[in-house]
């Protein structure tokens, strides 16, 4: 069941990932990535577990939707008790995602004040056993999913000597590691020396029953493209790379034969009000608003582009959004 390993065979270059982002990465954008420009794991945004098991089920459940084209897809959850955290993995084995990821990074104060994302990095022993629960669930009726995790360097300072070997005891399929603390959130460039000295602990660590770990380590932080993190690859020795601010306005990011400077202006804009139109039609309880951060990073980069996007920040729906573009194009 472990997809994992498979594509570490398969990838000599690297396993390239795209990065769970809030109200961002939602199943209409990973629905147009898959189509352009796919990668070799997508991730959810990440959801609640709480939410899910304490009052929030039918509004969040909607965030676990997902094509099959998106496979494989990995659900991600943040919580900071064991007991939702193993209900939130087997939700995700009823609804058939091919892997578990935790959230053990995020620097939201709201959910730093729950004790989760990169709170967990200040409760190593915490942070093990809400892992542990994610496995036990994971192993509903038998399937025994994957279970990984997404987290930071340290909290206030770099403490990967003491914070790796932690996760690396629950033996994950993978740790993806960005490449800052969280105090930094992303003020500083991300420093890839530490992802490689990542790699130099999960190579040299050691179980209680005298294994060797088999966890993967990806980095995450500052990469703009596939060649960037086929080079962070090369560099650190890390087994895969997760891109997330890249892909604004660039659906064909993963793609290994398009590249976006390939597409044309009004290629480009068809794809965006395509995006449009699926968005408005899959997440219908999300704000129309959320569309429009996406507008600023399709729309740039050429002679006119300012004043297109200022019309479409006043657009209300993807009706209008198509009429706007469609008038830009025959202009062009």
């Amino acid at each position: 069941m472990n997809f994992w390993k498979e594509l570490k065979n398969n990838k000599p270059k690297g396993i390239m990932v795209l990065a769970p982002m809030a109200d961002v990465t939602d199943s209409a954008f990973r629905s147009i990535i898959s189509k352009y420009g796919k990668p070799d794991v997508t991730w959810t945004e990440f959801v609640s577990a709480d939410g899910l098991f304490l009052g929030g089920y039918d509004a969040l459940i909607k965030d676990l939707s997902y094509t099959e084209a998106e496979r494989p897809i990995v659900a991600q959850f943040f919580t900071s008790k064991p007991e939702i955290m193993e209900k939130a993995a087997e939700l995700a084995v009823d609804l058939g995602f091919d892997g578990i990821d935790i959230n053990m990074g995020c620097p939201d104060k709201s959910i730093e004040k729950q004790g989760a994302g990169a709170g967990l990095i200040k409760n190593l022993k915490l942070a093990q056993e809400i892992i542990l629960a994610a496995k036990r669930g994971a192993s509903k009726n038998g399937k025994n999913i994957p279970v990984s995790v997404k987290t930071r360097i340290g909290y206030n300072k770099n403490e990967l000597e003491n914070w790796l070997p932690a996760l690396l005891e629950t033996n994950p399929a993978v740790i993806t590691i960005h490449a800052r603390t969280r105090k930094e959130m992303s003020l500083v460039p991300a420093r890839w020396e530490h992802i490689k000295r990542a790699v130099e602990i999960r190579d040299s660590f050691v179980d209680s029953l005298g294994n060797k770990s088999e966890t993967l380590i990806f980095g995450n932080g500052d990469v703009i493209d596939l060649k960037d993190a086929e080079a962070k690859v090369l560099e650190t020795g890390c087994d895969g790379v997760m891109l997330g601010r890249a892909i604004f306005g660039n659906p064909w990011l993963f793609s290994k034969t398009t590249s976006r400077e390939d597409v044309s202006i009004p290629d480009r804009l068809r794809v965006m009000v395509e995006h449009t139109k699926l968005f408005e039609k899959t997440l219908s309880h999300k704000s129309f608003a959320i569309m429009k951060k996406h507008y600023k990073a399709y729309v740039h980069g050429w002679d006119g582009a300012k004043e297109l996007r200022m019309k479409l920040m006043e657009a209300k729906d993807s009706n209008e959004v198509g009429e706007i573009i469609e008038e830009y194009i025959k202009g062009l």
